[in-house]
């Protein structure tokens, strides 16, 4: 083969590995750019340890495809929950970061880290100090989705197990367990 003949198979190479290289770009810039999505939702919790009750809650979250099977989480919430019968409510914000594995197009499972800025709201009859502390946690945990409008909106169905570390308090000795397992209705929203 002469040397024209090669550089032209080069040449086509090049223009063929480009032209996939392209059309792969604009594949992943079509899925992309309806990949980020709102989720509002509200749920129930309820501790490991403690009296049992199942507490409501709301959080919003913002999710975003970065890679075909993985999607990201950022959310916020609330939560409030009375222990010792009613003399400690616990107010929490959790603000997590969460990453899902999507290989199932329904499912989806992970984990994630937050921080958990706590309120230990005492009773005023007993005189102590109320104090707010910053917790790291940990979760994992996965859900459904279920369509409602193809490529709008879903019905988000999730659960997750919450990881805190346990917390002295003056009103127990042994402390009290902040662990606890929430589940989670939703609509995911594509933006």
């Amino acid at each position: 083969m002469d040397t024209a003949n090669r550089k032209t198979l080069r040449l086509t190479d090049r223009i063929l590995i480009g032209a996939f290289l392209l059309l792969a770009l604009m594949l992943i810039g079509i899925g992309a750019a309806r990949a980020a999505e709102i989720v509002p939702s509200v749920g129930l919790a309820r501790t490991t340890s403690g009296d049992g009750s199942v507490k409501a809650f709301g959080g919003v979250a913002l999710r975003a495809s970065v890679l075909p099977m993985i999607k990201t989480e950022l959310g916020v919430a609330y939560r409030s929950e009375p222990y010792f019968n009613g003399d400690l409510n616990v107010k929490m914000v959790p603000v997590t970061a969460s990453a899902w594995f999507t290989g199932l197009p329904m499912f989806y499972v992970g984990g994630g880290v937050g921080i958990y800025r706590t309120t230990y709201d005492y009773k005023a009859s007993l005189g102590l100090q109320d104090q707010t502390s910053h917790e790291f946690g940990t979760h994992v945990g996965g859900g459904l989705g279920f369509p409602l409008v193809p490529g709008i909106a879903s019905l988000d169905l999730n659960a997750r197990y919450v990881h805190l570390r346990d917390q002295g308090s003056p009103l127990d000795p042994n402390g009290f367990t902040q662990s606890f397992v929430s589940t989670a209705l939703g609509v995911a929203i594509k933006f």
